[in-house]
């Protein structure tokens, strides 16, 4: 049964998740409605099971409105949906480039994006004062001090989720400063990561960026100071249904290990040792996911989702047909993302 338009999701303007979903059905021209807020339960809407955002309402098999969450498979369900502008690739060696970039942006970049808003004193002041208001902008000043208090201390106490604390800090800025090198040498050669057109990666990216780029003020001065072009990026990315495209455009996957070999060495130099690792940690029950990543220690609680996600990749990895799993290989090949794949 074909999904109805517009589609109905909820979300609010500080998760990047929302800020992904949002410019991506901007892009495809997907009619949508947006409603600000988590879910109160009086509009007569489903709840979801995780309490996510963005959720969005649709309907099953039986007619019925669900709650579902979850960026990466809600843009592969739109993507059977609806086929105009798609934002994967129909090279299957370039759409699982896009499919690990995306998979990267959305759990290591977001590392960053919760590390810096909850850490610096700045960032969390601006943060207590802002996010509530989003949801309420008309509420009494003592409620929203209320609310400002409440968020921080919430927020504050699950740094240990991400992995954010006084060991890993150096290791989450290092790697963010070196993304917006790498994100800068990319935009010289082409206006996306994948080509002359976005993929599911570039919203990914752009989601984080609205956070870390835009928002908070410590990542938002050092974007500003290193890498001015990202921030324009984001700006750009936010509304881009009126770019024209047609059915090129896409990076050829000869030019991949070129243009985007940086950008791969990096996922290799953080994101995959610490997804093996975390795996790892999951299948022997250990408290704590503890190795080294360039060079300096990393310790965190081990976070069940992104084992699954290790797990969706390596499907996706394992259903490549041959010949573009050999050239998937040959891409990957130095950049220390092989772990990933490997027994």
């Amino acid at each position: 049964m074909p999904i109805p338009t517009p589609l109905l999701f909820r979300g609010a303007p500080g998760s990047p998740y929302t800020r992904k979903m949002l410019a991506l059905l901007r892009y495809r021209r997907i009619a949508h409605r947006f409603i600000i807020g988590r879910h109160d339960g009086v509009d007569g809407l489903p709840q979801p099971k995780v309490a996510l955002l963005p959720t969005f309402y649709l309907q099953n098999d039986r007619g019925e409105l669900e709650a579902v969450v979850d960026s990466t498979p809600l843009i592969r369900r739109f993507e059977n949906e609806f086929t105009d502008r798609p934002v994967v690739p129909p090279d299957p060696a370039v759409a699982f480039i896009d499919y690990l970039l995306e998979d990267y942006a959305d759990e290591w970049l977001t590392k960053a994006m919760f590390h810096y808003r909850w850490h610096y004193a700045a960032d969390i002041e601006r943060a207590g004062e802002i996010l509530p208001r989003w949801t309420a902008v008309s509420a009494p000043e003592e409620e929203m001090q209320k609310s400002k208090r409440f968020i921080q201390r919430r927020q504050i106490e699950r740094l240990y989720v991400v992995g954010s604390n006084d060991t890993t800090t150096p290791v989450i800025e290092a790697s963010y400063r070196r993304y917006l090198a790498i994100f800068k040498r990319i935009l010289e050669q082409q206006p996306f990561l994948m080509g002359a057109r976005p993929g599911a990666s570039d919203f990914a990216a752009y989601g984080q960026l609205t956070q870390l780029a835009h928002f908070d003020p410590t990542p938002t001065a050092l974007t500003l100071a290193q890498a001015p072009r990202v921030f324009a990026w984001v700006d750009i990315v936010d509304d881009l249904s009126g770019l024209d495209v047609d059915d090129g455009g896409w990076i050829p996957r000869g030019d991949i290990a070129q243009r985007l070999g940086d950008l791969l060495r990096e996922v290799g130099r953080v994101y995959a040792p610490f997804m093996r690792a975390n795996a790892q940690a999951l299948a022997a029950g250990a408290a704590d996911v503890r190795l080294t990543i360039d060079g300096a220690p990393w310790v965190q609680q081990p976070f069940p989702y992104q084992g699954r996600c290790l797990q969706w990749l390596r499907e996706g990895y394992a259903a490549l047909p041959p010949a573009d799993r050999s050239e998937v290989d040959t891409i990957l090949s130095g950049t220390g993302c092989e772990v990933l794949f490997a027994p």
